[in-house]
């Protein structure tokens, strides 16, 4: 079983519904700001930005300079993006497309 199928239920589908919902930078910040902590949500971008440097290839010491995080954490996304469900490497993509919206 995937952890995707482990996540996989009525509330989390009823969230991702939230999210997908959303049309413009503006209304994220206000839901994640209800939603999330501002640790939490401080934490996911600068996971997300560790993923992105990881993948142009940044070293370890170069990205715990610029974004602050563990070496725990860049190990823990690595691991992600070579054995990970792709989400990671999905957004990426969109990014590298342009697809990622800039409102």
């Amino acid at each position: 079983m995937s952890i995707t199928n482990k996540l996989k239920d009525e509330l989390t589908d009823q969230l991702f519904r939230a999210i997908l919902s959303l049309k413009t930078e503006e209304e994220c910040y206000q839901f994640f700001e209800d939603v999330c902590t501002v640790s939490e949500l401080k934490a996911m971008a600068q996971r997300l930005e560790v993923a992105r440097m990881l993948d142009e290839g940044r070293i370890y010491d170069e990205i715990v300079e610029k974004t602050g995080a563990s070496t725990a954490t860049i190990s823990r996304v690595k691991r992600c993006l070579v054995y990970g469900a792709d989400g990671y490497r999905n957004v990426l993509n969109s990014f590298k497309k342009g697809e990622a919206r800039n409102d």
